[in-house]
């Protein structure tokens, strides 16, 4: 059974936001791949799910809390219904929420691959300091006469806030997901 999810960044205005499907079968730590590339991050600090006040993460040994192992945990065990909301968290340090709500689940469609159907505006550059840095970085951007925010419109370079790509998006999905089920065919 697929989900159709809106993940929204929080803190941000005007929001940025897509909406993807994913089949029900997918583990969290699919789903976190999914997020990654539809949003625009890169894939290069932790993250976690906070669902009905419970934490799932990827779990090692050296862990302190009670976390589960998204690995192993399937989308359609932990989130049953629509309308239902969970958050997921990317870059601790800078603190990327997303507020993600189930919009539906359609039992009479297959899906094996995730797709992006909509969304809008550019995932704010890694390391950018969360939403007050990124927020500073795009004040930066809209006042190119301003000698003290050189170095900031240097650092973000062509970076288009509005750019939103869906067929760059759909096409890095299916990339990832048809990749890794062929080579989860290949090692069964």
């Amino acid at each position: 059974m697929p989900y159709q999810l809106k993940i929204t960044l929080q803190d941000i205005a005007p929001p940025v936001w897509r909406r993807v499907v994913v089949p029900g079968e997918f583990t969290l730590l699919d789903l976190h791949h999914v997020i990654q590339i539809a949003m625009g991050w890169e894939d290069c600090h932790l993250h976690d799910f906070t669902i009905q006040r419970k934490r799932y993460a990827l779990t090692s040994e050296e862990d302190f809390d009670d976390s589960a192992d998204e690995r192993t945990v399937k989308l359609r065990d932990v989130v049953a219904r629509a309308r239902s909301k969970f958050i997921y968290q990317y870059d601790f340090g800078d603190g990327w929420y997303h507020t993600i709500v189930v919009e539906k689940t359609a039992d009479d469609t297959v899906t094996k691959v995730p797709m992006c159907v909509d969304g809008a505006r550019a995932c704010p550059p890694e390391d950018s300091g969360g939403p007050w840095g990124y927020i500073e970085k795009l004040e930066a951007l809209s006042n190119p006469s301003d000698s003290d925010t050189e170095y900031l419109r240097e650092w973000m370079g062509d970076f288009d806030p509005e750019k939103f790509d869906l067929d760059l998006i759909n096409k890095d999905l299916g990339r990832l997901f048809l990749t890794e089920r062929k080579n989860k065919r290949v090692t069964q």
